[in-house]
């Protein structure tokens, strides 16, 4: 049988809507403009002397442009902290948590590019410190960028992006707006196996990031415009009851 969580979240709603609508924007344009500009994120298959070397020519631009995404990532934090308390309940808790972390990794992740990359690039055109430079830009490019950053940042956006969309998206867009979200959480979940070097995974990750951007959006408009049967309420799923029984909580 299904049951709603009811809460007084019209600004909540409000709030979450307008930075999840920004942070996509963001997004597409860091990603559109870093493209452009440093060939991302192809370049990131390329030698590590190779990357510095094009960094170097357009650092502050790239940089700069690394920032936005970073700033489109931290974003998360608070949207999983306003859909959880919309959720409700224990897939509340588990939806916020997963923003917040989501967003934590990512930002890690981003972060080399501004506060580690322009030292590094800068070393890499002095032969005696060059083999350092580029040595650290791969440990940092392996362990920021493809374990924290990526495969942890994929899967824990993927988990994020079914909690939310099995129960606030249904809320308050219905079917279409939730099938819509776990499509995306499944072709972004493929790139926790591109370090294996599985073929296509990485098109469908990236596949999967722009679908879930246009998700974003959706659900933002939707949660403005307070669609769906239930505008301050969000379906509390079988799910969220096993978690409670889980947890104890009847």
């Amino acid at each position: 049988m299904t049951t709603y969580a009811h809460t007084d979240g019209s600004a909540a709603r409000r709030v979450a809507a307008v930075a999840m609508i920004g942070a996509a924007g963001l997004a597409i344009a860091g990603f559109t403009a870093l493209g452009s500009i440093f060939q991302y994120p192809d370049i990131l298959a390329e030698p590590a002397a190779d990357i510095l070397e094009l960094y170097r020519a357009n650092q502050a631009a790239v940089s700069g442009w690394f920032f936005v995404l970073l700033l489109g990532a931290a974003m998360l934090a608070p949207i999983g902290y306003l859909l959880g308390r919309l959720a409700g309940g224990v897939v509340g808790r588990w939806i916020a948590g997963l923003g917040i972390a989501a967003a934590a990794v990512q930002v890690i992740g981003l972060s080399r590019w501004i506060l580690f990359v322009p030292g590094l690039a800068a070393d890499a055109q002095h032969p005696d410190r060059a083999a350092a430079a580029t040595d650290t830009f791969e440990t940092l490019h392996v362990w920021l960028g493809t374990v924290v950053g990526e495969t942890i940042g994929y899967a824990l956006t993927a988990t994020f992006t079914v909690l939310v969309a099995g129960t606030v998206a249904r809320g308050v867009g219905g079917r279409w707006l939730s099938y819509l979200g776990f499509g995306s959480a499944a072709l972004i979940a493929t790139g926790v196996v591109i370090p294996l070097g599985v073929e296509l995974a990485d098109l469908a990750n990236f596949a999967g990031y722009v679908l879930w951007c246009g998700w974003l959006i959706a659900m933002g408009v939707a949660l403005l415009r307070g669609t769906g049967s239930a505008p301050s309420a969000v379906v509390e799923s079988g799910l969220d009851l096993h978690l409670r029984r889980q947890a104890g909580e009847s």
